[in-house]
């Protein structure tokens, strides 16, 4: 069976975000990029898969600059087989996105597409969803754990009350929670080996998808600045101050 995994290049998630002067958006300019940790989560789970004898062959995919090349050298250094860069400079939306994964999909043949379940600076958790329904394949969405078994895959849910636990014919489309796994690192060896292995470079024109946005970003701005909190002298001073802001127990 053969795992495409997409994977999005973001600001690192160790950067502080620094909104543009003239509130366009937010500036990357000299800051480090890296990959979506939900997706680093989901090349993980395809190479456990592999390893399991599950897997034949992982096909990481990302749309995006050509430094996104970068992104796709990491998960080939992890251990992905081959990768395709769907070049744009445009700003894509998840449902081009979703498109274009559709195309690749279609000439893939994947009987799995394990991605993160959003990418932590649109947060917009669409893409799989939106794939899904192109397809008109089975979707697990925010999994905890995934176990294939012939032609079906078990996929652990994280819901609002717990855990629910879906059987999905392959193929399916499955999105990954931060619990499913802890991703490896590269080693060095695997690293050098990345370097020599396939890279496609396509465009969506190639996909005969239109990129052009649907949403216009009016304005980005800085969350407001937390006020200071205030000293009491003692409970009954507390209770006073509560009662005076409105809270009730």
């Amino acid at each position: 069976m053969k795992i495409l995994v997409p994977v999005k290049r973001v600001l690192d998630y160790n950067v502080k975000p620094r909104v543009k002067a003239d509130g366009t958006g937010v500036d990357l300019a000299n800051v480090k990029m890296s990959m979506n940790p939900f997706d680093e989560i989901a090349v993980e789970e395809a190479i456990r898969l592999k390893e399991k004898g599950v897997a034949t062959e992982i096909v990481a995919v990302s749309v995006g600059p050509a430094k996104a090349q970068e992104t796709l050298r990491t998960a080939l250094a992890m251990g992905a087989d081959r990768a395709i860069l769907v070049q744009t400079d445009d700003e894509v939306e998840p449902l081009a996105i979703a498109k274009i994964l559709k195309a690749i999909a279609d000439a893939e043949t994947p009987g799995l597409v394990i991605l993160g379940k959003q990418a932590i600076d649109g947060d917009n958790n669409q893409t799989g969803q939106m794939l899904a329904a192109l397809t008109g394949w089975a979707q697990g969405t925010f999994a905890s754990a995934v176990q294939v078994e012939g032609d079906h895959v078990n996929v652990t849910r994280e819901v609002d009350g717990g855990l629910e636990t879906v059987k999905l014919k392959l193929p399916a489309i499955v999105t990954t929670d931060l619990r499913l796994n802890e991703p490896r690192y590269a080693s060095l060896p695997n690293i050098m080996k990345a370097k020599s292995k396939p890279l496609d470079t396509k465009t969506p024109a190639d996909y005969g998808v239109d990129t052009s946005p649907r949403v216009k970003t009016l304005r980005v701005s800085e969350p407001p600045v937390r006020s200071a909190g205030v000293k009491v002298a003692d409970v009954d001073e507390l209770v006073a101050k509560l009662k005076a802001m409105g809270v009730h127990s």
